[in-house]
C-alpha cells in the first residue's frame, strides 16, 4: 500500500451508558496523529467536560496500538519555520492535552502495542494508565531534532519526575511496560490476555462510584499540585465541602450504614 492510499487518521467516539470510548485511529501508522486528529481530540473533550451525564472517559487505540506519536508526514509543511513549528505545537497539540486533563470526568488510557511521542503526552494528561505487559513506551525525539515543547513535557513531569523525565528525553530510548510502571508512568500493568477484564474493573469502579466525589477529588488534587492546602482561600475551601448538601452524599452513607450497595445519581 502506498501513502497515497493509507487512509486518513479519524477519532471515533463512542459511548455504552456512562461511559464514552475515544479511539485513536490511523491504520497502517499505528494511530499517529495527524493535526486533524488533535483537534477532534480537543473538541471530543471539550464536549464531554459539558456532558454531567458521563461518569468516565476511555482512551484507547485501534488495532491493539495506542498511538506512535505524531504524524511526521506532516511536519515539513506544518513545521516548516519558527511560526509553523509555534502554531502547531502551542496552537493543535497544548490545547489537545489541556482538553484531555482539564476534563472533568475520570479518564482512563488503555495502553496496549505502542505509546511513544504524542500517545505518551495524551496517556500522561489522563487520571489512569492501565497498561496491558507487552506496551512499549519513550519518546525517541532526540533523533527528530528537537526537544519536546513545554505544554507537552508538563504531563512526563507530573508523573515521572525531573530525572525520569530528562532520561526519557535524553537517551530516546524505547522502554517497556515494567519499566514505564517503574518510572511512575503507569498506574496498573497487567498480563496481555488480562487485559480487557481488567480495564473493565477499573471503569466499572469508577461508574460505580459518586460522580460528585470523583470530579472533585480530580480538581483538588489539580489544585493541590499548585498549592498548599492553607493557602486556598475561604471560597475555595466552601466549594470543595459543597457535596455535604449533595444527594450522593446522603445515599453514599446510608447504604454504608444500612449494609448495602449505594446507587448513585450524580446529583
Amino acid at each position: 500500500m502506498s501513502g497515497a492510499d493509507v487512509p486518513a487518521g479519524r477519532v471515533v467516539l463512542g459511548r455504552e451508558a456512562a461511559v464514552a470510548t475515544v479511539l485513536l485511529e490511523h491504520p497502517g501508522r499505528l494511530n499517529a496523529i495527524t493535526i486533524a486528529m488533535w483537534r477532534a481530540l480537543e473538541n471530543a473533550f471539550r464536549g464531554f467536560s459539558a456532558d454531567a451525564s458521563l461518569r468516565c472517559v476511555v482512551v484507547r487505540g485501534a488495532g491493539g496500538q495506542f498511538a506512535a506519536g505524531a504524524d511526521i508526514r506532516e511536519f515539513p509543511q506544518a513545521r516548516a519555520d519558527i511560526e509553523g513549528v509555534t502554531a502547531y505545537h502551542r496552537d493543535v497539540i497544548a490545547p489537545a492535552l489541556d482538553a484531555v486533563g482539564a476534563c472533568m470526568h475520570p479518564v482512563v488510557a488503555a495502553i496496549e502495542g505502542v505509546c511513544v511521542g504524542g500517545g505518551l503526552e495524551i496517556a500522561s494528561r489522563c487520571d489512569l494508565r492501565i497498561a496491558a505487559r507487552g506496551a512499549c513506551f519513550g519518546a525517541p525525539i532526540n533523533r527528530l531534532g528537537f526537544p519536546m515543547a513545554p505544554d507537552e513535557m508538563r504531563g512526563l513531569l507530573d508523573l515521572a519526575g525531573h530525572a525520569a523525565t530528562l532520561e526519557i528525553l535524553l537517551e530516546g530510548r524505547v522502554f517497556d511496560a515494567d519499566e514505564a510502571m517503574a518510572k511512575g508512568l503507569l498506574t496498573r500493568v497487567v498480563d496481555d490476555e488480562a487485559f480487557d477484564e481488567a480495564l473493565q474493573g477499573a471503569v466499572a469502579r469508577i461508574v460505580a462510584g459518586a460522580p460528585l466525589a470523583a470530579r472533585l477529588n480530580k480538581r483538588i488534587a489539580a489544585q493541590l499540585r499548585r498549592a498548599e492546602p492553607a493557602s486556598f482561600s475561604d471560597a475555595q475551601w466552601r466549594e470543595f465541602f459543597s457535596y455535604a448538601h449533595s444527594g450522593d452524599h446522603r445515599r453514599g452513607i446510608q447504604a454504608f450504614l444500612d449494609g448495602q450497595d449505594p446507587v448513585f445519581t450524580g446529583d
